[in-house]
């Protein structure tokens, strides 16, 4: 299998020294400053990112080197667009970092200004393309300007930015999970067969069944029996997931609630013992209603024996149940909605048992919202794949996805005299 070429630009050891009488000044005055600081970082083509920044209140003190702040994952698309020219910029790109005092929220209704502090610009170069690791930025540099003394630096901003090579394989599901499609790994323009997919149910509804492979008769009032198994190109089952706790309406409502969550269980064939197969990860799934949009969430838990508890919280994922969206692994990347942080994997037995690696992106699948033609789209670093099986795992946990958001529909009432799929 051949790697398609990606390039991860990190931000972080992100710090902020401040005058002294920048902390000390009353409100009014010109250097005062609220607590917390935040900064927001761009790159063209991509979403913003917003995160902290500690203030050091110590000259002496720096940091934690190792931190990382955010990512941006660049494909030679991505490259190539940010060094062309266009009609309404200038041909060099540049990595953005505005730095701001307070958040961006309000308080009884009443809109808080932040104070921008200073900026922190970084072109765009031709050395961002030559996919070796690299170091463009690391320590202390001034930041806005005290207006008073113009040439006086208003803070010092830290910050270490690198860029690293982050090859990932790409796969598609070349039809719909429920109708046991062919994966192939996508190499530019070249597809080639990987893996095949098999759907089953355990109890087979009586009448007729829709294209994509459900029942059209009366609805049961639950989903359960579900099976993805994930075969290699000799026919042999090497990664499969199961329903374990059924999808079903939650007390006094018509739909899966977070309360009582549907539950696959991802597992791995046993290489020891044949037709046997290996704990790997639990994939809860639930609907959120949020106002006029629902949303399904899909919780990621990693079976380990090295943690308390035997399971690591890997992702928790909110994906619009009529647009669909994508869900990821990448302790890098910040999700607003997840009460609990995704901790950085320490070493092998924290994925697939594999070599150990450093934290950042592990995974990501795009899923198409409910009742649509969703073909899973996976990536997966190939830092993480020392093997065909070990791709496999990540197809059956994007496969058990791909059907949660079919699995967390609503139930419909059925009226008498009248039948409906959902």
């Amino acid at each position: 299998m051949d790697p398609q070429a990606f390039i991860r630009l990190s931000i972080g050891s992100l710090g902020l020294r401040l005058p002294a009488t920048a902390l000390t000044a009353p409100k009014s005055g010109t250097h005062a400053f609220s607590s917390p600081c935040m900064c927001e970082i761009r790159l063209r083509g991509f979403p913003v990112q917003t995160t902290p920044v500690p203030v050091i209140s110590s000259p002496e003190a720096t940091p934690d080197s190792h931190s990382t702040a955010c990512s941006f994952y660049l494909k030679k698309s991505d490259l190539k667009a940010l060094m062309a020219p266009g009609c309404f910029y200038a041909s060099s790109s540049c990595l953005e970092i505005l730095v701001f005092t307070g958040r961006k929220d309000t308080h009884c209704g009443v809109g808080i200004r932040r104070q921008q502090i200073g900026t922190f610009k970084l072109d765009v170069g031709p050395e961002w393309g030559e996919g070796r690791p690299i170091i463009l930025f690391n320590g202390w540099i001034g930041i806005g300007r005290n207006r008073q003394e113009s040439r006086t630096p208003l803070a010092e901003l830290h910050l270490t930015v690198k860029l690293d090579p982050d090859p990932r394989f790409v796969f598609q599901f070349e039809d719909e999970t429920t109708l046991s499609p062919q994966i192939v790994q996508l190499q530019g323009t070249t597809k080639q067969p990987i893996f095949s997919c098999e759907f089953s149910r355990d109890r087979v509804s009586l009448g007729s069944s829709s294209s994509n492979g459900f029942s059209t008769e009366i609805e049961r009032r639950e989903r359960k029996g579900w099976k993805v198994k994930i075969h290699d190109l000799s026919g042999s089952a090497v990664a499969a997931a199961f329903i374990t706790t059924p999808f079903v309406p939650s007390t006094g409502c018509d739909w899966v609630a977070k309360s009582n969550p549907g539950a696959w269980l991802i597992v791995r064939a046993d290489p020891c013992r044949s037709e046997s197969w290996q704990p790997w990860g639990k994939l809860e799934a639930w609907r959120e209603r949020r106002g006029v949009r629902d949303s399904v969430c899909c919780r990621f838990h990693l079976l380990s024996d090295r943690h308390e508890g035997g399971e690591l919280l890997m992702s928790e994922i909110l994906i619009n149940a009529e647009k669909g969206g994508e869900f990821f692994i990448d302790t890098d990347r910040p999700v607003p909605d997840m009460a609990t942080p995704v901790p950085t994997p320490q070493g092998s037995g924290d994925l697939a048992a594999l070599s150990p690696v450093s934290g950042g992106f592990v995974m990501s699948c795009r899923v198409q919202g409910e009742g649509k033609c969703s073909k899973p789209l996976v990536q997966l670093a190939m830092r993480h794949v020392t093997c065909l099986e070990d791709a496999a795992i990540f197809m059956a946990l994007a496969a058990a996805v791909d059907l949660s958001i079919e699995a967390c529909r609503p139930f419909r009432r059925i009226r008498r005299g009248n039948r409906h799929s959902w």
